[in-house]
């Protein structure tokens, strides 16, 4: 009898400490970014984002009290070295979850990440990516694929939905006339079709497509043949490097249109570079205030900055606020799992599912609500406008001109899509 219990006991504390070790075990997580590629303007600093705010995790005891081992991989925009990554990431290296980036890529991976249960966050918001089951019946089933924001597809419905008030507002008369610009690329062509689907029920007339490289270069041939075609409303669908060499052009070219930019189309660093041809630009802002705004969560992300700038002076454009939103979502989904059965894949993904109007802890005030569930992914139909202003020279650092005024945001409208079956996916 004693040697039973000393060996229960035993084995008690064996279990104990297989459990206490497994509690602490490190949490792999792989991330996509574009540091060098044609992206990498607006890459770098959501890549940064994402990594400051684990670095901080870390710093603040990780997750559950267990480390995440945050493999941030280059790769440059090129499809083939996201695949090649991502074998490894699924192989003996697996990963509990992936922070991705491109859309082409995204999509691409789509069918081993549901074969192998290993969910995807990305800074693709194609709309493709936000049907799990397929039953939109516009794209295959992406089970395992998330993003923090609107899809591009409502982005640019909420752009041209204000477009036609607009029109209106002004008191113009007759059809206005709308056309997609960009790159013959999956990206800036994911929400082409839906845009112009839209812009015919409103009422626009829709023009043929322009197209232009994702890469900065002379466009002065796109801007007279947009100036020729009397456009009124024109989709810039590429990041914001490329659209400043077009709103350069344009400006030049006299060109009298209402430029509506996607979510990677324009920043405070575009609007910087490009000066006054950035003036007037609408978008949408992913997440509720910019850098520096008041809101509760802000002190966090201050923290958070400061993991990559000890000194706390930079200044963080938007896309470095939504890599930090992204990365807490995909911070509580694991969180979640771990506490309900581990860190697997196939657990992440349920935690995604756990809370409705869900905003992160440290992100109050600044991300946006966000539901998930297992038959819809679009975690918002949100939609919020800012208008770009710039006010005179724009060669004093970043921070001054947002201080003094010489760049800012204007909140123009929020719209708040329907949630409509058939634009699932779509």
């Amino acid at each position: 009898m004693m040697m039973k219990t000393l060996l229960s006991t035993a084995s008690l504390a064996l279990l104990l400490g297989s459990t206490a070790a497994s509690a602490q075990a490190p949490v792999a997580l792989g991330h996509l970014t574009d540091y060098s590629g044609p992206t990498s303007d607006v890459g770098t600093p959501f890549g940064q984002g994402v990594a400051d705010t684990y670095a901080w995790i870390n710093k603040s005891g990780g997750i559950n009290g267990a480390k995440v081992n945050l493999d941030t991989v280059d790769y440059g925009y090129q499809v083939p070295r996201a695949i090649a990554q991502y074998k490894k990431w699924s192989g003996a290296d697996k990963v509990a979850a992936i922070l991705g980036w491109g859309t082409a890529d995204t999509e691409a991976l789509t069918g081993f990440l549901a074969q192998d249960k290993i969910p995807d966050i990305s800074a693709s918001y194609a709309a493709a990516l936000s049907d799990p089951t397929g039953a939109g019946g516009k794209a295959k089933p992406a089970p395992y694929n998330f993003f923090y924001g609107p899809s591009y597809s409502d982005a640019l419905r909420g752009m041209l939905t204000w477009a036609a008030e607009d029109w209106k507002a002004k008191g113009k008369s007759g059809k206005p006339k709308y056309v997609h610009m960009g790159a013959n690329h999956p990206y800036p062509n994911a929400p082409k079709a839906a845009g112009e689907a839209i812009a015919t029920d409103l009422g626009f007339e829709v023009l043929s497509p322009i197209v232009f490289a994702l890469t900065p270069g002379d466009y002065s041939a796109q801007c007279l043949t947009l100036k020729s075609s009397g456009a009124n409303y024109a989709y810039l669908g590429n990041t914001a490097g490329s659209n400043i060499s077009v709103l350069n052009a344009c400006k030049a070219a006299g060109v009298d249109v209402q430029f509506l930019g996607n979510v990677w189309g324009m920043d405070e660093n575009a609007a910087k570079a490009a000066g006054a041809a950035a003036d007037g630009v609408v978008f949408p802002l992913r997440t509720a205030i910019a850098w520096g705004g008041n809101a509760p969560g802000m002190k966090a992300f201050m923290e958070i900055s400061k993991m990559s700038d000890a000194a706390g002076t930079a200044y963080r454009p938007v896309h470095y606020l939504a890599g930090v939103c992204t990365a807490l979502y995909m911070k509580e989904a694991v969180e979640w799992a771990a506490k309900n059965g581990g860190a697997t894949g196939e657990n992440v993904k349920k935690g995604f599912y756990q809370k409705k109007d869900w905003v992160p802890a440290g992100g109050e005030g600044i991300c946006n609500p966000s539901t998930f569930t297992e038959k819809d992914h679009r975690g918002t139909l949100k939609v919020d406008l800012y208008r770009m202003k710039v006010a005179g020279a724009t060669d004093a650092p970043l921070n001054e001109l947002v201080k003094s005024g010489g760049i800012k945001m204007e909140k123009v409208k929020t719209i708040d899509l329907p949630r409509k079956p058939d634009w699932l996916g779509w």
